[in-house]
């Protein structure tokens, strides 16, 4: 199996997770027969590995609430999703100036009201 997220996620390195991923929903995939998913609840860093913890997943059977992972392994962390709204705004005003722009000299047509 070879986990690549959903359309909703992007990766990250473990190693750069922070404090403001603690909360998080997110996914990985710890070895060749496992996808995780869950809330991040805390994390610690080495040199060469990043420890994971997870709210809400232990105590069952074939659910730890702790993972280990070197810190280039992959972690889906949720879009930013307000950075992302900004970015398709930005573009699409963009293309409104430039159709506003390009509709204005057009034809050469005075098209004012006159008295």
């Amino acid at each position: 199996m070879d986990y690549t997220g959903s359309q909703s996620e992007k990766a990250v390195p473990a190693g750069e997770l922070g404090r403001s991923h603690i909360g998080q929903t997110i996914s990985f995939q710890p070895n060749e027969f496992t996808v995780v998913f869950g809330k991040l609840a805390g994390i610690a860093r080495t040199e060469a590995m990043v420890y994971l913890s997870l709210t809400g997943v232990g105590n069952g059977t074939h659910l730890k609430d702790e993972y280990d992972l070197p810190v280039t392994h992959e972690v889906f962390v949720p879009v930013d999703v307000i950075t992302n709204a900004e970015s398709t705004i930005k573009d699409l005003f963009g293309k409104v100036q430039e159709n506003l722009r390009g509709s204005s000299h057009k034809g050469g047509e005075d098209r004012t009201d006159r008295l």
